[in-house]
């Protein structure tokens, strides 16, 4: 495993330094990551990309609040941090400075609820080198045979939030898109990291899945457990892997209760949950309409051409017996 550290060293800190650009080496502490089994899933967990309803936060803050974990790799702030639009927060005592907390993002091993390992990418989105983060990044994961990634990030979108929470799949896993993508849009939105990765990726042939949860845009600046919920269900269902959301079930039915309150003193936003509702109801209709359409849609030309030819063959053999 070595090997890896002395390719990635080699093509992005020496490489580049003969072009005469500065050292690009982007990660520091590796531990142990000779020692990972071959083969994991890799769920990634960035923050600094939309969050509504905070829920890749507290995923990421669900799945490291474990004894059982192993940090492999830091990335380096100085390199991928704009630390004037992200400032690090600082803890001031009275008179002096006491800690100043910077932001993190590494590369751990930990595992699930019935103790298989897996990976897990957490932390903020780089600011800068895209390219060169996803290069290395790609790199590991090739090194490591990682079966597949997974990543998610939730968007607010006018939605009821007394209607399930859907989600929009990327990737290149089609029994993933074609389970889960209740959403499957044509557009062009601004783009992220894990795009980025995900289209490198593919280039490779490594499954990625990224989910996408559509969260009630009203809900997007709270800390909503019914999110982090599904977004731990749809990450176990990319991975196999147990992960039990328990946690956030306990906490929706406080959350719920305390919403219920505040709408009842609240007439315009019912009425606006309302129509939310009635516009959802006529969305679903019409995509189980058109879902019923695909199935019960024309013959091809073979089909059409086999059944002409079991009628005239059925023909014929009626006449022969007249």
């Amino acid at each position: 495993m070595l090997a890896i550290l002395g390719k990635l060293y080699a093509t992005f800190s020496v490489g580049n330094y003969d072009k005469g650009m500065s050292s690009y080496e982007l990660f520091h502490e590796v531990d142990g990551l000779h020692e990972v089994q071959p083969g994991l899933a890799m769920v990634v967990l960035l923050t600094g990309v939309t969050d509504a309803g905070n829920a890749v936060h507290q995923v990421q803050d669900f799945l490291l609040d474990t004894e059982e974990i192993k940090t492999l790799i830091s990335f380096d702030n100085d390199e991928l941090l704009d630390y004037r639009a992200r400032r690090p927060v600082m803890e001031f005592d009275g008179q002096r400075v006491a800690e100043f907390v910077q932001g993190e993002l590494s590369l751990f091993e930990l595992k699930d609820d019935l103790g298989h390992p897996f990976l897990l990418l957490s932390g903020y989105e780089p600011d800068f080198k895209w390219n060169r983060f996803t290069d290395q990044l790609l790199e590991i994961i090739k090194e490591l045979d990682v079966s597949s990634v997974t990543w998610l990030y939730a968007v607010p979108i006018p939605v009821p939030h007394t209607r399930p929470i859907s989600t929009t799949v990327s990737g290149n896993r089609e029994d993933l898109s074609d389970a889960f993508s209740v959403w499957k849009p044509h557009t062009n939105a601004p783009g992220t990291v894990l795009h980025l990765l995900e289209v490198k990726l593919a280039e490779e042939g490594i499954p990625a899945a990224g989910f996408i949860l559509l969260v009630s845009h009203y809900l997007a600046d709270s800390t909503y457990p019914v999110a982090a919920a599904k977004g731990v269900e749809m990450i176990s269902a990319a991975t196999q892997l147990i992960l039990s959301p328990e946690k956030f079930l306990e906490e929706e039915a406080t959350f719920l209760e305390k919403l219920d309150k505040q709408l009842e003193h609240n007439d315009e936003l019912r009425q606006i949950i309302v129509k939310l509702e009635d516009r959802h109801d006529e969305f679903v209709a019409n995509q189980e309409s058109a879902k019923k359409h695909e199935e019960t849609e024309l013959p091809t030309a073979d089909e059409l051409a086999d059944e002409l030819e079991k009628f005239l063959a059925s023909r014929r053999f009626g006449d022969q017996e007249k």
